[in-house]
């Protein structure tokens, strides 16, 4: 049977994703490597440590997909897959969930993250189907409160506090 290069591309559609981890991990290697930072003191971890793990990762998972793939494997759906491919996509769960993102975007610098914060969880819930309207923005509210302190004052990352900064 003669294979046709778009048929031989279709079947290795994968080959795609593994270039993209290559690329993906080859710039998170450059990145790591021309890090600019004040190694004195550090010890033998330092900030490039993760972004070096995580390149070469890439890198290898790529490599070994793609060696996968030219060898005749297929990626296939899982026994317990929970999405049915014959159904269309649920556009309006997904343009609500890309507004509750693009509005924490937007607020997390007037109003800081707690408000903000609270605002995405509840607006994810909502998106995703929750309509418990008097108990998902109590949750929300202490997530983002407890997501706030445990970064801020526990971790030393610092967020934005908004007009709440003097009272958290």
């Amino acid at each position: 049977m003669k294979t046709t290069v778009k048929t031989w591309l279709r079947e290795r559609s994968e080959l795609g994703v593994g270039a993209l981890l290559f690329l993906l991990g080859v710039l998170v290697l450059t990145d790591a490597l021309t890090l600019d930072a004040d190694l004195t003191g550090r010890g033998p971890v330092g900030p490039a440590t993760v972004p070096l793990v995580v390149g070469c990762g890439l890198v290898v998972v790529a490599v070994l997909l793609s060696v996968d793939v030219l060898r005749g494997g297929r990626g296939e759906a899982e026994a317990g897959e929970d999405v049915d491919l014959s159904e269309p996509a649920d556009w309006r769960t997904v343009l609500l969930l890309a507004g509750v993102f693009l509005a924490f975007a937007v607020l997390i610098g007037p109003v800081g993250f707690p408000v903000a914060g609270a605002l995405l969880f509840w607006g994810s819930a909502y998106a995703l189907g929750s309509r418990h309207l008097h108990r998902d923005p109590l949750i929300a509210a202490t997530l983002s409160l407890l997501t706030y302190v445990v970064f801020d004052k526990l971790l030393g990352v610092p967020l934005p506090g908004g007009p709440l900064m003097g009272v958290v």
